[in-house]
């Protein structure tokens, strides 16, 4: 990927994340919004779309960190474990999608409940299914495995700050972009790179 391509990918990932946390924060900080409406202050209500825009900008590097770090593990994985890799990311996703239900249930206050853990971990795996579907049909079979574990560990190892973080509207604020940037920037490289490359990423 030449320098021009990865600017375009830089610029274009950074936008989504901030347009799609702003439009997220509509929904899970609407008592934000509200606290300047009446009276309407202009002012804080901008300073506060900067805030939520400039925080999707940061889950939108974050996101583009993982990426990065995922290609070079996946390429290190293939070296080392060889035809063991994917077993070895099958086995990853498992245990991540254990870890999401089992470690933070058992983090929790008494008295919740399971089922939003399970709830959580079966959406994320079923969205991360149909990205990778999507990467298979445009590339080849090859992706399907690479491309789930990308979507289910790595999407899961950048939400910790926001997992470990006191209310679940940070946790959707941030996943949210996350998922969106991922998956944006998963079936965008292909075409970046053009089809010579696209095998197992």
């Amino acid at each position: 990927m030449n320098s021009r391509k990865w600017v375009q990918l830089f610029l274009s990932t950074l936008w989504i994340g901030g347009g799609v946390t702003l439009a997220a924060s509509f929904f899970f900080k609407f008592d934000s919004y509200a606290e300047f409406w009446q009276p309407f202050q202009l002012f804080e209500l901008f300073g506060l779309l900067l805030f939520f825009a400039g925080m999707g900008f940061i889950f939108s590097i974050i996101s583009q960190m993982g990426f990065f770090a995922y290609l070079t593990v996946n390429q290190f994985g293939k070296g080392l474990f060889r035809s063991a890799w994917i077993p070895v990311q099958l086995f990853l996703i498992a245990f991540t999608l254990f870890d999401l239900v089992y470690f933070r249930y058992q983090a929790a206050e008494d008295g919740a409940s399971v089922w939003g853990y399970i709830v959580t971990a079966a959406a994320l795996l079923a969205l991360s299914l149909i990205v990778a579907y999507v990467k298979t049909k445009e590339t080849n079979a090859h992706a399907f495995i690479p491309a789930l574990f990308f979507m289910v560990v790595v999407t899961t190892v950048e939400w910790v700050p926001a997992l470990r973080a006191a209310g679940s509207d940070y946790v959707w604020l941030m996943v949210i972009p996350l998922f969106i940037c991922n998956a944006y920037q998963l079936l965008l490289l292909h075409r970046l790179t053009g089809p010579a490359r696209s095998k197992n990423a």
